[in-house]
């Protein structure tokens, strides 16, 4: 029996050479697979059939949107999931979602190894095969790019020499990763971390300097998750949806960063994820109103952690899946509403309101009703200190 190879396949240049390519260097064939996680561009059936048209003996299209959204940008919302503080793991996300329609394909069709068209000094190639090895540990992986030297002017090439039915037009001066979630930006000028972005790069937000009328939105939450917006219910792939549209049109989710990879270098990126920030601007918010500060201050550490394990490609791992347990938990009470104010380039609370919340105007206020015993506050502040104060009676004497 042939062996057989599933390619992830987007329907560009390279995975499209990538087909043939892979056909000759190991003599097996190819099966392609494209999975939709809210990229855009073209139609899923016409990059069924150009991959069928460049040698593929099978083709599969997913549309994952839906799928993406509530099993992978809604936890990384509940675990207010920004890696380095910032970068809300667009790409991140993403790959775990491609590996399962990729492994599911390779267990259907009867595939021993998995192509995908990542380089040797990225994240995405560590994403994948690391994933895929975590859902079916006996699969191989390969990387034309990577493994086989597949380099841009080779595949121009190949393509031209094969008489592929794909464009070889100009490369774009930039690398660009896009789904649900946001945009990511890289290469070309950019390199030069001196050079300030120019407004061309940017797709997903508007330019956040430019004079226009504020945005105003409530979002609604249950046990953490967005289920309204305005008092609409909304699937979590439609909250992201729309807040990219609102507040992408205020500018909001702008991200210039050199952050830390994985395989050791610093690579500077420019992100654009307005629904991102925003919803996990409001889901922060929700969390100081609804969220006991212990469990509070701990969460935060699991969040960093969580965003780490995600961004490093262990998005199977026991600890990860251990942590989602916890920060599941922690969502129980993060349900009620809040009102954002959207406009140049910020996301900004203005309003909350929970029938699960902590604050107790009454215990806060410093006005007349005020139930709060200030005449207990002594006798806490001499125990709560001790221990310093003994400590410093040695040190000083």
């Amino acid at each position: 029996m042939t062996e057989r190879v599933v390619l992830a396949y987007s329907g560009g240049l390279d995975t499209s050479v990538a087909i043939g390519w892979i056909a000759e260097e190991t003599g097996a064939e190819v099966i392609a697979v494209a999975v939709d996680v809210g990229q855009g561009g073209e139609d899923l059936d016409v990059i069924r059939k150009r991959a069928l048209a460049c040698g593929a003996v099978e083709a599969e299209v997913a549309d994952a949107k839906d799928e993406f959204a509530a099993e992978y940008c809604l936890p990384a919302i509940k675990a207010n999931a920004l890696y380095m503080d910032r970068y809300p793991l667009v790409s991140a996300l993403s790959r775990p979602a491609i590996v399962k329609h990729l492994v599911a394909a390779a267990e259907k069709h009867g595939a021993s190894t998995v192509a995908h068209g990542c380089t040797g000094k990225g994240n995405d190639q560590v994403r994948f095969e690391a994933g895929i090895v975590a859902l079916a540990p006996d699969l191989k992986c390969i990387a034309p790019v990577r493994d086989y030297a597949m380099t841009r002017d080779k595949a121009i090439a190949f393509c031209e020499e094969k008489n592929l039915p794909i464009a070889t037009t100009k490369k774009s001066p930039y690398s660009i990763d896009q789904n649900a979630f946001g945009r990511a930006i890289e290469t070309g000028f950019l390199e030069d971390i001196w050079n300030a972005p120019i407004e061309d790069i940017y797709e997903y937000t508007k330019d956040p300097s430019v004079p226009r009328e504020p945005d105003e939105v409530v979002i609604s939450f249950e046990a953490g998750v967005p289920v309204a917006v305005d008092g609409t219910p909304v699937t979590p792939l439609q909250a992201v949806q729309q807040l990219n549209e609102r507040a992408g049109a205020q500018g909001i989710g702008r991200i210039d960063m050199v952050e830390d990879r994985l395989v050791g270098i610093k690579s500077r990126e420019v992100y654009e994820a307005p629904g991102a920030i925003a919803l996990i601007t409001a889901h922060q918010e929700l969390e100081n109103v609804t969220v006991e500060r212990e469990l509070a201050r701990y969460k935060r550490q699991v969040e960093q952690r969580w965003g780490e394990l995600v961004y490093d490609g262990l998005w199977f791992s026991p600890l990860k899946h251990a942590l989602e347990g916890f920060i599941n938990e922690a969502n129980q009470h993060v349900t009620g509403d809040i009102r954002m104010t959207l406009h140049g380039g910020r996301a900004v609370v203005t309003g909350r309101r929970s029938g699960t919340s902590l604050y107790d105007f009454n215990l806060a206020t410093y006005d007349s009703g005020d139930t709060f015993d200030q005449s207990k506050a002594q006798g806490f502040i001499e125990i709560f200190g001790l221990s310093q104060k003994i400590a410093a009676r040695r040190d000083l004497a």
